[in-house]
């Protein structure tokens, strides 16, 4: 059973575009909270201890940006 993936994202942002972009194309389904909506979402990406976005989190493990390490999230979501 693949597991919940949530995309902190905003309208605009390029590198969230990227994110949602690759994990589309992975066939891997997300939730998207956009930060400038709803200010809990921002609150939420700085418990993750991140101040920007995109955070893609994948269980208990985050990652900000569009990076090595997103593939890495990317396969641990695949499992």
């Amino acid at each position: 059973m693949k597991k919940q993936v949530i995309v902190y994202s905003a309208e605009g942002c390029i590198e969230c575009s990227m994110v949602k972009k690759v994990l589309t194309e992975e066939n891997i389904p997300f939730e998207v909270r956009d930060v400038l909506t709803n200010p809990e979402y921002q609150k939420e990406v700085e418990k993750y201890g991140f101040l920007g976005i995109p955070v893609t989190v994948v269980e208990d493990k985050a990652v900000k940006g569009f990076n090595n390490q997103l593939q890495e999230l990317i396969e641990l979501a695949k499992k």
